[in-house]
């Protein structure tokens, strides 16, 4: 049953994400020929959202750090290649809080992303205003394509498993701010049965994303 994805859920702990050694891979290229491309997914990059809000058209960039949360950046990385977040709606908004988005507006996308979970990573950086992190249920290795953004300092959930991935860069969070107030009255199980045709008729001030996409040459290897 599609249930409600809410933050915060009870806390779990996860896995650190290693890498072999350099002596390990020399002695094994195979090994060294698989994980090439994971690398290449769980380097530094940027990704510049364009979006409508109460106040028109802007973007803002989340630059992500792949050693904050390499789970999650990988899976970041893999929607946005995939242009997941185009055409999707911020369905829960509160202002003291964070606002959330990552429920596609194709019902048969949400189905065939809803059991694509992914393991929790260490949460190694706190949840501070422009963080984003994943929202999960409160069962452990939840996480699959929703979202989050800090409004306020809530170190509170640092505890509770939520590892932020990246940050709103520059005065990103101005536009951020801007995205309309709908609280929580959108149905997350609506949103995913029905999609955007449930929020355009609902909820049709609801701030949207035109699309996300990498920006700044790909990705960036940490020195």
């Amino acid at each position: 049953r599609r249930g409600r994805t809410n933050t915060p859920p009870p806390p779990h702990p996860s896995s650190r994400v290693s890498t072999p050694s350099v002596a390990m891979v020399a002695v094994r290229p195979w090994l060294a020929a698989l994980l090439l491309p994971l690398a290449g997914a769980l380097a530094n990059f940027r990704v510049q959202f364009d979006v409508v809000t109460s106040k028109g058209p802007g973007s803002f960039v989340i630059k992500v750090h792949e050693d904050w949360a390499p789970v999650g950046a990988a899976r970041f990385k893999e929607l946005v290649e995939g242009k997941f977040y185009d055409d999707t709606r911020f369905f829960r908004v509160i202002p003291s809080f964070m606002v959330q988005f990552g429920i596609s507006g194709d019902p048969a996308v949400s189905a065939l992303w809803h059991s694509k979970t992914i393991q929790d990573d260490p949460v190694k950086q706190s949840n501070k205003p422009g963080y984003v992190t994943f929202a999960k249920t409160g069962a452990p290795n939840s996480r699959t394509t929703q979202l989050f953004i800090n409004y306020a300092d809530n170190g509170r959930l640092d505890g509770m498993g939520f590892a932020p991935f990246g940050q709103v860069e520059g005065d990103g969070m101005s536009v951020v701010r801007e995205i309309f107030n709908c609280g929580e009255r959108p149905n997350q199980g609506s949103i995913q049965m029905q999609g955007n045709q449930y929020l355009d008729h609902s909820f049709p001030d609801l701030s949207r994303i035109v699309s996300a996409k990498i920006i700044g040459g790909g990705t960036e290897q940490q020195a």
